[in-house]
């Protein structure tokens, strides 16, 4: 039944809509919102908006690769499914979904420390290229831990996620009432009574949980504990010589997310960073903060191929990648298409993203008379005002 209501969705917004009908709302806006008045949101989407597309015409797109090499590893696409905290809330299924879709398409799946699966668990749902999401946490012995489970369970690169001291301030969020522990009120019973797909496997299935902490908190594991104490151990000091410590315990392909400034993306490249995530956290942490595709250009110039340059946030089109490769970007990174997939359909709707995404990439190459992905440049692009 999935599988066909999400075969009649033809782009992702219309994936949007049917995640919006079929998951809560307190939780819908979970994935869909961000900070304050989401200024920032807004902008990493229409920020696409300020370059064309330019045709070559004469040009043979009889065969048409899209494939890329990101952190060492040739991947079908240039696509990673960004790092995303609890899918199980959105879907019963969650990174039982997510790891084995993104496998089956080739294109990498960055594993939360905040998942609702231990990086155990995801290690044996796939054998496609798996990253996992780290902070710099307080306790240290956290971070070597992590380190030491991703080697031990298949995982090929590191995601160094800089851009949360704090959790940003998500106003969809508090007015919904959405914190941990839950409490119910008759708005969110009513809601989640019109969603009765999602509430039957809600209640046949486990309470969604911090999965990788789950042995960190002596005594009650509940949701909102682990929520306290990921809370607490976000280190508000955090160093380059910390990330020079992690990358020397990982020995891998490391990449930096939450760079946004020139010299920071320049400071990362220096010390040996295979890549450099130009992100503002999908807009859930600083309001009016820049929109990635606007400070790509000048990162990728600092950068100076030094290391990858990956644009996180804002994408929902094929032409966005178009537009993201050829101002530098190797790759670029998602979370929303694919939770709304997820939320729409299951594992069915995660593969539609990707088969959305996927297929807009290639006919769009063909259309603008390209190729191949890795050849797209700025003599693709106009910019206008």
């Amino acid at each position: 039944m999935a599988a066909n209501t999400v075969a009649r969705c033809h782009n992702i917004d219309d994936l949007r809509r049917l995640a919006a009908r079929k998951v809560p709302k307190l939780l819908f806006d979970f994935i869909d919102g961000g900070a304050e008045d989401e200024v920032t949101l807004r902008r990493s989407s229409a920020g696409f908006d300020r370059y064309q597309l330019v045709p070559h015409n004469f040009v043979d797109v009889s065969e048409i690769d899209i494939s890329t090499e990101v952190m060492r590893h040739r991947i079908a696409a240039p696509l990673i499914v960004s790092p995303t905290g609890l899918p199980k809330l959105f879907h019963h299924t969650g990174e039982e979904s997510l790891v084995p879709a993104a496998g089956k398409h080739d294109i990498p799946y960055t594993l939360s420390s905040a998942s609702s699966t231990s990086i155990e668990g995801v290690g044996n749902l796939s054998s496609g290229p798996k990253w996992f999401q780290i902070y710099v946490w307080k306790d240290r012995a956290i971070v070597r831990d992590f380190i030491e489970r991703c080697r031990n369970s298949g995982f090929s690169a590191l995601c160094l996620t800089v851009d949360v001291p704090i959790t940003g301030n998500r106003e969809r969020d508090v007015r919904n009432g959405l914190a941990m522990p839950l409490k119910l009120t008759l708005p969110m019973l009513l809601d989640m009574l019109g969603k009765p797909a999602w509430l039957y496997n809600a209640a046949r299935n486990p309470t969604p949980n911090l999965a990788n902490l789950a042995d960190r908190v002596e005594g009650n594991t509940s949701t909102a504990d682990l929520s306290r104490y990921t809370e607490e151990q976000l280190d508000k000091t955090v160093s380059w010589d910390d990330a020079a410590r992690m990358k020397e315990q990982w020995g891998g392909p490391l990449a930096i997310k939450g760079v946004l400034r020139a010299e920071d993306a320049s400071r990362a490249a220096e010390m040996g960073f295979d890549a450099v995530i130009v992100s503002n956290h999908g807009g859930r942490q600083l309001d009016h903060a820049p929109a990635p595709i606007d400070v790509l250009p000048e990162i990728v110039a600092a950068v100076d191929g030094r290391a990858q340059v990956i644009l996180d946030g804002g994408v929902r089109r094929g032409t966005d990648v178009l537009k993201a490769l050829s101002l530098g970007a190797t790759a670029c990174m998602a979370g929303r298409p694919y939770l709304y997939g997820l939320g729409a359909g299951g594992q069915a709707g995660v593969e539609r993203a990707m088969e959305i995404l996927k297929g807009e990439i290639r006919r769009d190459l063909m259309l603008l008379g390209c190729a191949k992905a890795t050849d797209l440049g700025p003599q693709y692009l106009r910019q206008i005002s």
